[in-house]
């Protein structure tokens, strides 16, 4: 178990299905942090008063319980952990110029790619699911780019390791492989954006991401029960 200033407990209340709870997973499985994991049984019609009393204001998955704290918001949870447990490896680069850059790119994942991803989902007709779709590939090509100018020669957006966009970038993952199941749209194309699918490839496949990541096939499962299709 990692060492820090508390010996409060850890608890992360989160979903399978919830590539946001993903990030709080992979983020604790780096730091090597000892925790208990609570499962929001039936997180599309209900919610459990611990959920409801831990975050009163969004009432939603992920939280990350430490001690008598709460702490909400994926991205935030990450940061949280990457602090509060210094061990290596380190989630946010040292550098300033570095962490800015990655939080950049990590809210442009969680405003831009993941509006994208909505808009090619939610699209009423034809028309306007190719205009999403457009959308939707010039944010993987911005990450593409974003990619080869801050791998520095590794596997990851972080380097050789993984790091705070490489855990951003990856909830991604799981909505592209539902809307090009649905769609039948390549969106992960690698003569379009092969490094950012061979980084994919990579990721899915680290002991921090694989043993939380569900299958194309249960993302889609869930997706027809949540959207009755």
């Amino acid at each position: 178990m990692a060492q820090n200033g508390s010996n409060s407990t850890v608890k992360l209340l989160g979903a399978w299905s919830s590539p946001f709870a993903l990030r709080g997973r992979v983020a604790l499985h780096l730091k090597s942090v000892e925790y208990e994991y609570i499962e929001e049984a039936d997180v599309l019609n209900s919610k459990s008063d611990l959920l409801l009393k831990s975050n009163p204001i969004h009432k939603k998955v992920p939280v990350l319980i430490h001690g008598d704290v709460s702490i909400f918001e994926s991205l935030n949870i990450v940061q949280y952990v990457d602090e509060s447990w210094p061990s290596k490896p380190s989630i946010l680069p040292s550098d300033p110029k570095d962490r800015a850059t990655a939080r950049f790119w990590a809210h442009f994942v969680d405003g831009k790619c993941f509006e994208s991803i909505d808009a090619v989902a939610g699209a009423k007709d034809e028309d306007g699911r190719m205009a999403a779709a457009g959308s939707l590939m010039e944010c993987l090509a911005a990450l593409e780019e974003a990619f080869e100018k801050s791998n520095k020669g590794g596997d990851f957006f972080g380097g050789q390791n993984i790091g705070y966009v490489d855990i951003a970038c990856g909830a991604i993952l799981g909505p592209l492989s539902v809307i090009e199941a649905f769609s039948g749209v390549k969106f992960l194309n690698p003569d379009m954006i092969p490094g950012l699918v061979q980084w994919a490839e990579r990721f899915t496949a680290h002991e921090a991401v694989k043993l939380y990541m569900p299958t194309v096939a249960e993302f889609v499962e869930f997706a027809k029960q949540k959207f009755n299709v």
